[in-house]
């Protein structure tokens, strides 16, 4: 029997289950609030690592694809002492294929090709039905049941309250985004401070680092311990008035890292909120999470590899099982919750010494992950 399923979210887990479950044959409704793909920005690049977002890619039998997509180049890292010393100067071999970069659009499109996405579909609620299944609403005032909602719709996800009365803390870490367009014509010097990938600097409890993207983007990154109503008197809307508050805080700097900040175009508030480390919940039939959904933690590299990795790893068991649907789904968040949990344990850790009051604990972390 074909069974009616639904995902809530368009992101990058969302749409690696959709696009699996569509390589074995099998149809999944995405529900998607924006009211198209290109309604707001995607976000900056990510790096898809081997055995996490590239398998999943993989099982989607788009992995070559992804080959001519991303930039292996993209994999370079320099990090900079606050006074503009270059302290670690890292490139990758001609083959090193670990963790190479795509921009968000480009993978966004990748998987969408065949998808059947609904935008503009905002959900409120998903209700579990009393002996399996769940309905979803929707802020037009429909409803709809599927024998499976899959919630993939991120931190602040309208899913979770199905499964979990969880909800999200604050970090202590807040960050601002800004970016630079065209940045070898118009900002030159500062092309070749970022290279091929991304640089990085560190200092009491702060950091700013620049991710260049494809297309001459450069995402810019400043991040800093500090109350989540620190900006009482600052008009977040003003953009200079940022601008000014930022430069304040990163004062003397190396004039290069401050022009990141200097030549940014707007600036994007985001404080960040993880789920506990070893968030689980008791099984509901009829309704599941994945990636944020599920285990938001914070944002080094693992959030979109596992969410692509567990949604791939849901559609297959569902695609290629016995038949018993809320079988696989228990299977599944088992092997979620124990990989998840190990991530967590991870990032959090690593967050904790990237914005850490001792500025070599952050060349300590990229000691430890790069090669040597």
């Amino acid at each position: 029997m074909r069974h009616r399923i639904a995902v809530v979210g368009s992101g990058p887990g969302g749409l690696a289950f959709a696009r699996v479950l569509h390589r074995h044959g099998h149809p999944a409704t995405v529900f998607e609030r924006d009211p198209g793909p290109d309604a707001r920005p995607p976000g900056g690049t990510l790096d898809l690592q081997e055995g996490l977002g590239q398998l999943a890619l993989d099982k989607a039998g788009l992995l070559t694809e992804f080959q001519s997509l991303s930039r292996p180049e993209g994999q370079a890292m320099r990090i900079l002492d606050t006074d503009g010393t270059v302290l670690r100067d890292w490139r990758p071999r001609p083959d090193d294929r670990a963790h190479p970069e795509i921009d968000r659009r480009h993978l966004r499109d990748l998987l969408l090709d065949p998808l059947d996405v609904q935008w503009g579909r905002s959900v409120t609620q998903v209700v579990p039905g009393p002996t399996g299944g769940a309905q979803i609403h929707f802020a037009d005032g429909r409803q709809e049941s599927f024998d499976l909602v899959v919630g993939a719709d991120g931190a602040w996800s309208r899913t979770r309250p199905a499964v979990s009365p969880v909800t999200p803390h604050y970090t202590g870490v807040t960050s601002f985004e800004t970016f630079l367009d065209d940045v070898d014509t118009r900002h030159p010097d500062l092309a070749r401070l970022i290279g091929d990938g991304s640089v990085a600097a560190y200092g009491a409890n702060r950091s700013v680092v620049a991710q260049r993207n494809s297309g001459g983007h450069v995402k810019v990154y400043a991040k800093f311990r500090a109350p989540l109503d620190w900006h009482t008197n600052l008009d977040l809307a003003d953009v200079e008035a940022v601008r000014a508050s930022l430069l304040a805080l990163f004062d003397g700097w190396a004039a290069p890292v401050l022009d990141l900040l200097r030549h940014g175009t707007a600036f994007i508030h985001r404080p960040l909120y993880t789920l506990p480390v070893s968030h689980t919940w008791t099984h509901v039939p009829g309704v599941t999470l994945l990636g944020d959904a599920a285990h938001l933690m914070p944002p080094l590299g693992a959030g979109a590899n596992l969410a692509m990795l567990e949604g791939a790893e849901l559609a297959e068991s569902i695609a290629t099982g016995n038949g018993d649907l809320d079988e696989a789904v228990r299977a599944f968040e088992e092997r979620m919750w124990a990989r998840a949990g190990r991530w967590a344990q991870i990032t959090t850790a690593g967050l904790e010494r990237l914005v850490s009051p001792d500025p070599a604990e952050a060349l300590a972390q990229f000691d430890a992950v790069q090669p040597s």
